[in-house]
């Protein structure tokens, strides 16, 4: 491996690089765009293009692409070569910065929920200079935002960075009252621990659902999964270890802080952590990270699934977020601090965030909402759909006291008036951790621990960032008008803690007591994406959105359009892939097994051997059910075209085509544990989970 500190970005165009190529004056103005999101100066763009090119020209590269996120979930790149040609029959090469600022992609071959036709193609591709450029595979790929021709957005990175922009505003109202005037920004963070499943691309390559699904349709358990707990943190083996080192080597090239990296609780799953940074950098990491992952595992004779439910009965992956609130001069505001001030403030930030979680657990749930992650979330191994907020016991109990107007036992029972007398130091780490809350403070940040692996997590951190700023948005109206400050702040912070107790939870969020209790205080339980997905278009969220300029009613509409037409193509897909699969290889090597036992036992009729009849008599039954089982799903996989509109078709998939699906796959994973290995036509769960 090459030397870490020499190789660090080497393929990103970043600060140092920036300082040292451009002139000085448009490294300033750029750097004042980025810092405290000045609108771009166009006038410097033709000299930043042409430093980037000569840079990437060194590098190797050849073409450049304006690098956006559509609806998908997923990254897309349209690539131009930097040739020009002259007049003479040579080329030079060239880049522009109308070039930089601005392309052209087809918007009609993405989803767009109703925003663009088929016959209107136009959409465009807008720099985000926030995010640096950086180089991938001999491409120059430029960080975009993507928008139609009417302005509405088409990507996961425009509401993003609008909802950014939007408690950053709100965050900075708060700060002026508690009269800091040198915080100029503030920004929230993010660290996404990716969990993943490495397996031998041989095996991979075998079953059609891994190939068009990216899950196991049907499987039957191997004798051992994860119940003896010997995988999780357990020694890498020396095959995966090879990956996750070049893995690092390719991402810290693209200056990706990978930190950790470790085995998970499944056999075959891992997990990478990188070190926090800002929301919108966190994010293209992200999407950058999952591609290099896939792609390095291929080098390596593997194939690395991201499905959130690859195999039944073992642990799905999950992307937990780690989502904080920091200003440009270095302070985290999410943490409790050692001065009155600084708890004051900080309580005050807790409490917008447990106001704005319990407010909108709707929109939280449809952020990680899919169909995959439906097969993860509540399945013992993951948070339960229901939200909730964990604690820890001590900051529990000072709510407690400031709800109640109470002494707080700890710290020398000093009185909990806010900003009078001294409160409590509060360590960062005050309880332990509580792995099945959705929602957990650990410290100095949220640990979101709902979005699946496989996601995108703009969606997840454009939600919080506008919930959040629409409480501190409410604080500071009410703040603003107070005459007595301290008195006001301690009755906003008391009037909270009251109104939003409910979604506080520090026990078992897996436990069935937690599912009853939910419910009691009047807790979502949205257990579908079909059942989530209507929060795009509830009155209160479409307030929200529009207030801070996040979403408009329409955007918000396409989304929910997206939203089920993918649950839909995505349960009408599987559902097929397993039907392809049970009628071509399935059904010809149960009849064939069946075929050769009947064979058998008629030749050994009469010599008192019982075993093939015996046989016969519990593969025939179930023979039998595959088939009317199949029939069934066929039946309702052909209904799903009836149904209507998305959102009828897509309650028919998850009550009627899932269903049957499920049903068929009880009986194919008895009959996978009944025939003979030679006879079963696809890689069991003990081959893919144990040898790499």
């Amino acid at each position: 491996m090459a030397d870490t500190t020499t190789i660090f970005g080497s393929m990103v165009f970043n600060d140092a690089t920036m300082r040292e190529k451009l002139p000085k004056d448009v490294y300033k103005t750029l750097k004042k765009t980025i810092q405290i999101g000045r609108t771009l100066d166009p006038n410097i763009a033709g000299a930043v293009a042409h430093a980037m090119k000569e840079w990437a020209i060194e590098k190797g590269a050849t073409h450049f692409t304006h690098w956006f996120q559509p609806l998908t979930g997923v990254t897309a790149e349209k690539h131009d070569s930097f040739i020009s040609p002259t007049s003479d029959g040579h080329v030079i090469l060239e880049f522009s910065g109308k070039e930089l600022i601005k392309g052209e992609p087809d918007a009609s071959s993405f989803p767009s929920g109703g925003l663009r036709a088929t016959f209107e193609a136009r959409g465009y591709t807008a720099w985000d200079p926030t995010s640096y450029a950086f180089i991938k595979d001999n491409t120059l790929c430029i960080p975009c935002a993507f928008y139609s021709y009417g302005g509405e957005a088409l990507d996961k990175k425009t509401p993003l960075l609008r909802s950014m922009e939007a408690i950053n505003t709100q965050a900075l109202r708060v700060l002026r009252l508690f009269g800091n005037t040198t915080v100029r920004r503030v920004l929230t963070t993010v660290g996404a621990e990716q969990e993943y499943f490495l397996i031998d691309k041989s095996l991979f390559d075998s079953r059609k659902d891994l190939i068009y699904c990216g899950r196991t349709l049907f499987g039957a358990r191997a004798p051992k999964g994860q119940e003896m707990d010997d995988h999780y943190f357990g020694a890498i083996k020396p095959r995966v270890k090879a990956f996750m080192n070049e893995l690092n080597e390719e991402l810290w090239k693209l200056g990706i802080l990978a930190k950790t990296e470790h085995n998970e609780a499944a056999p075959a799953q891992h997990e990478l952590a990188p070190i926090y940074t800002t929301t919108n950098i966190a994010v293209d990491h992200n999407q950058i990270t999952m591609e290099v992952m896939k792609k390095i595992a291929e080098r390596h004779g593997m194939v690395c699934l991201l499905h959130e439910k690859p195999f039944a009965g073992v642990n799905g992956s999950g992307k937990h977020n780690n989502w904080s609130l920091s200003t440009d001069t270095g302070d985290n505001l999410l943490d409790p601090g050692k001065t009155p001030f600084e708890n004051a403030q900080f309580l005050l930030f807790l409490c917008a965030v447990i106001k704005a979680v319990d407010e909108y657990q709707d929109l939280l749930r449809v952020s990680v909402a899919s169909p995959g992650n439906d097969h993860r979330l509540g399945a013992h191994e993951a948070p339960p759909a229901i939200i909730s907020i964990f604690l820890g016991d001590e900051l529990e109990a000072i709510l407690d006291a400031i709800e109640n107007g109470s002494t707080y036992a700890g710290a020398e029972k000093l009185k909990m008036e806010i900003g009078v007398h001294v409160l409590p130091n509060i360590p960062k780490d005050t309880t332990d951790r509580n792995r099945t809350s959705p929602f957990a403070f650990t410290g100095n940040k949220f640990e979101f621990r709902m979005p699946g692996s496989a996601l995108s997590i703009a969606g997840p951190n454009t939600v919080l960032n506008t919930i959040v700023a629409e409480s501190l948005r409410q604080f500071a109206e009410r703040l603003e008008e107070a005459d007595d400050f301290t008195a006001a702040i301690n009755g906003l912070i008391r009037e909270t803690i009251q109104k939003h107790r409910r979604i506080i939870f520090n026990g078992d969020g897996y436990s069935a007591e937690w599912e009853a209790e939910a419910k009691r205080r009047g807790l979502l339980n949205l257990r579908s994406t079909v059942d989530a997905a209507e929060a795009f278009r509830a009155k209160k969220n479409i307030r929200l959105f529009t207030t801070h300029g996040v979403l408009t009613e329409t955007e918000l509409q396409s989304r929910y359009e997206i939203l089920l037409e993918s649950y839909n193509k995505v349960i009408n897909i599987e559902a097929l892939t397993m039907l392809d699969m049970v009628k071509k290889d399935v059904l010809p090597a149960v009849s064939g097994y069946t075929a050769e036992l009947a064979r058998n036992w008629k030749e050994k009729e009469g010599f008192g051997n019982r075993l093939e009849y015996e046989m016969l008599c519990r593969l025939t039954p179930l023979a039998d059910e595959m088939y009317i089982r199949l029939t069934r799903l066929e039946e309702a996989v052909a209904e799903s075209g009836e149904q209507g509109d998305a959102a009828n078709t897509a309650r028919h998939m998850h009550d009627a085509v899932l269903a049957a699906m499920e049903s068929l796959r009880e009986v194919l994973d008895e009959l996978e544990s009944n025939l003979s290995a030679q006879h079963w036509p696809y890689a069991s769960y003990g081959a893919m989970l144990f040898r790499i």
